[in-house]
Order: structure tokens, then sequence, then C-alpha cells
């Protein structure tokens, strides 16, 4: 009796030790959205993205845990080392507990690297490199919407599929447009196409003309544009210009949002297939949060936008469900609960810190096609998560067993 007594106290006492320790350490929870505010990704994250993280923030009640929670941003402006200083300053001086959005790789491969160092928390929305939860995986570090592993096996794959089976790329000369091309030439390989050629080209790039003549000459039956934002627009437009698509190539944009269709319009961009993992009118939910989107911003929600505000209500019910902010704790917490939002039907974390969801395989409707403004996309096919994220040549993240 004695013994068990003893043992029962030592047990009582570590319960209350692990409830003292688990518990949120400041005044505030504090979240900072990293994004292009004013350049090329801006249309796609931006400003947008803050609203869909505020909007999270009210649609949770504005607290947690009895903490105020508290939205603040900043633009980091494509540039690697100012996105890693502002993330050093807003958590080693400004509290912040969770940074989100991180449009452009390059600038998320860096801010992983203060958070692993840091110990906090990044849910990267903007980013496409599959190196973020590949060969640079970190333990605190959670993929969010898309990457492009599941824009390969989405676009790249259909296409190849349809009789695309040369291609020649044109790519952003930055972490996410060459892990684009590396990721898409892998599933072009395996599904017996060949990659005949490809060109680098600066970010932000105004004038296409020489990169698009070298595609004309390769003969591809498949101009690959790995590249995102106002680089797609403009290069699909110079395309055109170029009678790319009338001399018999077609165009396979690698990572097209909502927000390029919209600037591109439907006359330009019609036939274009994409792969994303969300679309404002894909079903009822999708509507309802999509509406509530467009009152207060004017405009209809990209993926990453949609995405920023489930990744921060995900962050924020873990916060509450552990009472903690401590970044491994709510980690923990995240990858073992199942996502189910608007957007995600039983998504689940993965190993490596994917996010494993279905994606979509849309095209673009013609003018007479569409209802209206906004009325975009025609649904091809839904690809199941694991087919989706599931990578041609392994996976190099040392958290990934075997």
């Amino acid at each position: 009796m004695f013994r068990f007594n003893r043992l029962a106290a030592v047990v009582a006492a570590l319960t209350l030790a692990g409830a003292a320790h688990a518990q949120i350490a400041h005044d505030t929870v504090k979240i900072g959205v990293l994004a292009d505010m004013s350049s090329l990704y801006a249309d796609l994250g931006g400003p947008g993205s803050v609203e869909a993280v505020k909007m999270a923030v009210a649609d949770f009640g504005g607290t947690v845990g009895g903490k105020k929670i508290e939205v603040i941003s900043a633009d980091h402006q494509n540039k690697p080392d100012v996105g890693a200083s502002i993330a050093r300053q807003w958590f080693d001086q400004d509290g912040v507990d969770m940074i989100t959005d991180l449009t452009t790789s390059s600038v998320a491969l860096a801010v992983q690297e203060v958070a692993r160092a840091k110990n906090k928390v990044i849910l990267v929305s903007g980013a496409a490199s599959s190196d973020l939860t590949g060969k640079a995986c970190a333990p605190t570090s959670i993929h969010w919407t898309y990457d492009t592993v599941a824009l390969a096996n989405g676009t790249g794959a259909a296409v190849v599929k349809a009789g695309g089976d040369t291609w020649f790329f044109i790519t952003a000369d930055y972490a996410f447009g060459h892990a684009l091309e590396r990721d898409t030439s892998a599933v072009v390989k395996a599904n017996g196409g060949k990659v005949l050629g490809a060109v680098n080209v600066p970010l932000n790039t105004s004038d296409f003309s020489s990169y698009l003549l070298q595609a004309q000459a390769s003969k591809a039956k498949i101009v690959g544009l790995a590249n995102a934002g106002g680089d797609t627009v403009n290069s699909i437009k110079q395309a055109a210009e170029f009678g790319i698509v009338a001399g018999g190539q077609k165009l396979a944009g690698l990572l097209v949002f909502l927000s390029d269709i919209h600037s591109l319009g439907l006359k330009t961009a019609q036939g274009l297939q994409l792969t994303e993992s969300f679309y404002w009118d894909l079903n009822d939910e999708t509507r309802a949060w999509s509406k509530r989107f467009f009152e207060k911003t004017k405009r209809e929600p990209t993926m990453n936008q949609a995405g920023v505000y489930g990744a921060t209500m995900a962050y924020l019910s873990a916060v509450k469900a552990t009472n903690s902010d401590d970044a491994m704790t709510v980690i923990n917490k995240m990858r073992a609960t199942p996502v189910n939002d608007f957007m995600t039907k039983n998504g689940k974390i993965r190993e490596d810190g994917t996010l494993v969801r279905d994606m979509y395989l849309f095209e673009v409707k013609k003018p007479e096609e569409s209802k209206g403004p906004w009325d975009y996309y025609k649904l091809i096919s839904t690809i199941p998560g694991e087919d989706a994220y599931k990578r041609p040549n392994g996976n190099e993240c040392p958290a990934v067993k075997g």
C-alpha cells in the first residue's frame, strides 16, 4: 500500500508539473503574416492573406486560452535575407509565435532555418518548393497548401497522358522554379515523356521574348512554365504574341492561381489546364467562405489565401487544445489531428511536414462558358492526396523512415 501511494504521489506531481509547463507563455498569441505585399506575388497572397488570417482570428473568437490573438504583417520583398531578418526580429523581440504565408520559396527556406534555430512554428502556404519538406525539412514547420510535387503529379502527368510527351521548360531562376522543373521532369519521364531543354529566367522579368524563342526552336510539344504570379501572366501574354500556341505548341502552366486567370482574361487563358488545392466555386462550403472573403476584399480568394485561413485555424485549435504556445507541443498536436475544413477533407500531416490533401485538375473555361465574373474553372478530375503528394524519387527528409 505504501509503495502504491508513493507511486501515485509521484504520478500526481509529474502531472501537475506537466500542467504547469503546458501554458501560453505570454499575454498575447501573436501571428506574423510574411508575404510579398507589393510585387509579382501580391495578388495571390499579400494583403489578401493578411485579411484571411484576420478572418480566422475573428472566427476563432479573438482569444485563445484567455490570451488575446494579434496579427502583424510585413513585406519580405521576395528577398531571403529580408525575410530572415524580419523573422528574427519577430521571434526575438516582438513575441511572434507563428509565421504564415511565406510566398517565394527562397524566402520560406531562409525563414524555415530561422524558425528551426529559434524553435518556432512556421506554416507555409504560398511557397511551393518540395525541398521545404524534403532535404530542408524542419520539425516545427508544416507545408500547408500545395507543393511542386503535387503540381507535377497533377498538371504534368495529365498533359503527358494527353499526348504532350516532349517538354521545354521556362523556369524562374530560384528555388521554386528549379524545384518545379525538377519534380515535373521526373513525372514527365516516369510517364514516358522526354525533356528537350530548359532556360532559366530571372525573377520578375518583363521581357520573355528570348526565352520564348528558345522554347519555340526546341520544337517541344509542351512549353512548361515553371514560374508563378506576374511571371506566369507575362509569359502567357507574350507567348500569344509570339504565336506559340498558334504554331502548334501548347503551354503548361505548372503553377497558376485564380488571380492570374483574372489578370489574363478568359480569351487568353482559355483551355489552360492547372492544378490547385482550392477553388471558390467548388461546392457550397467553398462558396460560403469565399463570399465572406469577397465582401472584405472585393476579390475571390486564391488557394494560398484560403490556405492561410485554414492553417491559422488549425494552429489556434492546437494552442487551445494543449493550452501551450510551445512550438513542438503545438506542432505535435497539429500532426496528430486530421484536417477537416471548407477546403480540406481528411487531410493528414505527414512525418516530413507535408499536409497531404486532395488536389484538383481544372481547365480554364472558354469565354462563352463563363456565367459571370470569376467563373473561370471547370473541374477535370480530383487527384487523391496520396497520389498527388507521392514523390517520384523518394524523400531526402531525415524524418522520413526508410
